[in-house]
């Protein structure tokens, strides 16, 4: 967590590897969490669900995501583009190109921190519910 009133650079926050293709910087407060997600082409991201309040705006590249109750729905987004994914929503997603993302969570992702939290990202085709 960062202090209150804290600047800090993406430059100097850690990088977590996640399986191959995706690296996680995480910076959060108390009721807020903000993440940049870099993703080679071909990344996916598995079906998942999590009770925290989402938007994702893509600085760079083109990613499929694909949601709803019934996994019914299908967006491309480019860079410049934002999603906004209510809370408990299923959802799964597939970078198009290389995409560098930024996703907002409220609140925190408290299950990134424990182990076995980041299930989705590199786990076999089985779906996950976080």
């Amino acid at each position: 967590m960062i202090k209150p009133h804290t600047a800090v650079n993406w430059d100097a926050v850690a990088k977590e590897q996640l399986g191959d293709s995706i690296v996680r910087q995480i910076v959060h407060g108390d009721e807020l969490m903000m993440v940049k997600l870099t993703m080679k082409a071909g990344a996916v991201v598995k079906h998942h669900s999590h009770p925290n309040e989402q938007m994702t705006y893509i600085l760079k590249g083109r990613i499929r995501f694909t949601h709803g109750w019934d996994m019914e729905q299908s967006t491309v987004l480019c860079a410049g583009d934002v999603l906004h994914l209510a809370a408990n929503v299923p959802h799964a997603a597939e970078c198009l190109e290389d995409t560098v993302d930024l996703d907002v969570f409220t609140p925190p992702r408290r299950d990134w921190f424990a182990a076995h939290g980041n299930d989705y990202f590199a786990q076999p085709a089985e779906a996950s519910h976080d």
